[in-house]
């Protein structure tokens, strides 16, 4: 049984007063029957730690190495000593602000998994590779080069970020959400056997809200969500939590 995961990306946003909103979640979601991860950005790490009570912290991305001048960056390592226990891969903004390919993210998973954290990769077409009808091919090649031989349930999670619907208020209807969630649970069974396939976890990113997140957690293989904006404040995730429990 794979155990349902909300997962929050702050992106560069927040500072010590947010923190009060990670505290209030917490509260609310003390005895949670699901997983509960919030990435805030790295200067937030270990204060959020001390007040995250049963929420994991994790990093928004590491570099490959373990150390070295690589100034800005941050390892795995690093992120561990931090306090996190998990980091995002791969997201979009990554792959296109910072030109980062899928081999990149490879090497950058395997980093975080000799580390002891908890990967979430992400993967995602462009509405351009969308509308050509490209979207299987494009998350087919993401997925198998960016996760490493070494991904397992317990240190991979992958997350379905349509590009397009990031912060649009665009939503992929259930039924294209589905094709692309259970064609990733296929690939992984092909590629990691039957065992390892069924126990990644597989989350939904893309303007996921309060108003449609039942929705998409009704829908085949999907085991969560990757949550952007809405995870800022309790208020809005906390409903997105309740909405995944009843899920589960």
């Amino acid at each position: 049984m794979r155990r349902k995961l909300a997962a929050g990306n702050w992106k560069m946003n927040g500072d010590s007063a947010t923190l009060d909103e990670l505290a209030t979640l917490a509260q609310r979601h003390a005895e949670a029957s699901v997983d509960l991860l919030i990435c805030p950005p790295a200067t937030l790490i270990s204060r959020a730690v001390s007040c995250a009570g049963p929420i994991r912290i994790g990093g928004q991305d590491c570099h490959a190495a373990p150390s070295g001048a690589h100034t800005g960056d941050i390892s795995a390592a690093q992120l561990r000593d931090a306090g996190a226990t998990a980091v995002i891969l791969g997201h979009s903004e990554r792959r296109e602000d910072h030109d980062e390919d899928s081999d990149q993210v490879r090497e950058k998973a395997r980093a975080a998994h000799a580390a002891d954290l908890l990967t979430v990769i992400c993967l995602g077409e462009s509405l351009a590779q969308r509308e050509a009808q490209n979207t299987l091919d494009i998350i087919g090649a993401q997925l198998a080069l960016s996760v490493p031989d070494s991904a397992t349930g317990e240190n991979t999670v992958i997350a379905y970020e349509p590009i397009w619907a990031i912060g649009t208020g665009l939503v992929p209807d259930t039924d294209q959400i589905g094709e692309v969630h259970d064609f990733i649970r296929a690939r992984l069974e092909r590629r990691f056997g039957a065992g390892v396939g069924r126990s990644v976890r597989l989350l939904y990113g893309g303007s996921v809200k309060p108003e449609n997140a039942a929705s998409i957690f009704a829908v085949s293989n999907v085991d969560g969500a990757l949550v952007g904006g809405a995870s800022l404040k309790a208020a809005d995730f906390s409903p997105i939590v309740s909405a995944l429990e009843a899920s589960a």
